[in-house]
């Protein structure tokens, strides 16, 4: 099993800055990704960001592009997600994943984030 804990959400005004992380324990070995989905009130949840572990390939949402970034430390097997320009759009639960390529996926807790106008 893998265990995902995420930390660091919060209330911020449009146009500030959030810090997310995720550390991951338990069987965290094989080839995965790791990254982050989220999920506003009413809607279902959407795909963020993600970081391959091994290569360190990013991909991100068009809708969060050039304003999130997302960064591993492998030795510490912990994921960030910088949140820049931040927009009343972008509050949700935001939500941990651990994909593996072969046996599925884990997911985390969820942290809120909240941004006032």
């Amino acid at each position: 099993q893998v265990q995902l804990v995420e930390s660091g959400g919060g209330l911020v005004q449009a146009g500030g800055s959030l810090r997310l992380s995720c550390a991951a324990s338990g069987r965290t070995f094989g080839s995965y990704d790791m990254g982050w989905y989220r999920q506003a009130p009413g809607k279902e949840r959407e795909f963020v960001t993600a970081i391959s572990w091994l290569g360190g390939s990013t991909r991100y949402a068009d809708s969060v592009k050039g304003r999130f970034t997302i960064s591993s430390d492998n030795a510490k097997n912990t994921v960030y997600l910088q949140l820049n320009s931040l927009k009343p759009e972008d509050t949700a639960i935001y939500y941990c994943n651990l994909h593996r390529y072969v046996g599925g996926d884990y997911w985390g807790q969820g942290t809120q984030v909240t941004v006032s106008t």
